[in-house]
């Protein structure tokens, strides 16, 4: 795969944070790995967007954004409030075509969940995924209301005809609740896809070299790695409820 568009189920649940990780795996095996932001929103213009946050904790070989607007809205929303021009889905795919001529693997890392909206014309990063037919990753989160959203994203996808690459879990918590754990057995169906990872919560703070270290034994090897997604969930099943 030359492009591997990231997305998610909705907003702060770890999409950056996994998109360094499999940007880690890739450069650690040699692979020239470049990430691509669309639309950063939320960020001032002196601060880190995430595709820098992406190249400072993996190591990898280049960084592009290609809109920053300043509130923290939907990317059409955040670029109409702010009176610039929006990022439409043509432009994003052009700009993955001409990082994937020079790098083995562009990791291209959507805002908000799939279908959050670019530009006044509807476009999304679905549309993005369409055009360059690459497939997607969708971060989730781990706890209770993530299957239905899991589901949504899963059919929309189907509907569209894109390959899902499969499901990540962005945050596992330290002390998993109940419906965490049992989660693990049903995400996959409610994907569609395979479990291909959890991210332990809190390893956006790592220290890179660190984070590098650890980021193998998050993933599967269907994304380089070495996570066993059938032995985590063993490791995590709660007790079978007998009353």
């Amino acid at each position: 795969m030359t492009v591997i568009v990231v997305s998610g189920t909705g907003t702060e649940i770890g999409k950056t944070v996994v998109t360094a990780a499999v940007a880690a795996v890739a450069t650690a095996a040699g692979r020239s790995v470049a990430v691509l932001k669309p639309a950063q929103t939320g960020v001032g213009p002196d601060e880190r967007g995430d595709a820098d946050e992406v190249v400072r904790l993996s190591g990898a070989a280049a960084s592009a954004e290609l809109g920053r607007f300043p509130e923290p809205l939907a990317p059409g929303t955040a670029a109409r409030r702010a009176g610039l021009a929006p990022v439409g889905p043509r432009e994003v795919a052009e700009a993955a075509r001409k990082l994937a001529a020079d790098h083995d693997l562009v990791l291209l890392e959507g805002a908000g969940g799939l279908l959050v909206r670019f530009d006044e014309e509807g476009g999304t990063l679905a549309d993005v995924a369409a055009l360059l037919g690459a497939p997607v990753l969708v971060v989730v989160p781990a706890g209770l209301g993530t299957l239905n959203s899991t589901t949504l994203t899963g059919e929309a996808l189907r509907a569209r005809g894109i390959e899902q690459l499969g499901v990540v879990v962005g945050s596992w918590p330290a002390e998993p609740d109940l419906a965490a754990r049992c989660n693990l057995a049903d995400l996959p169906e409610s994907a569609g896809a395979p479990l291909l990872g959890a991210v332990p919560e809190g390893s956006g703070a790592l220290d890179p070299a660190e984070f590098r270290a650890a980021a193998g034994d998050w993933l599967a090897p269907a994304l380089g790695g070495a996570w066993d997604a059938q032995a985590f969930a063993g490791a995590q099943a709660p007790p079978v409820s007998v009353g």
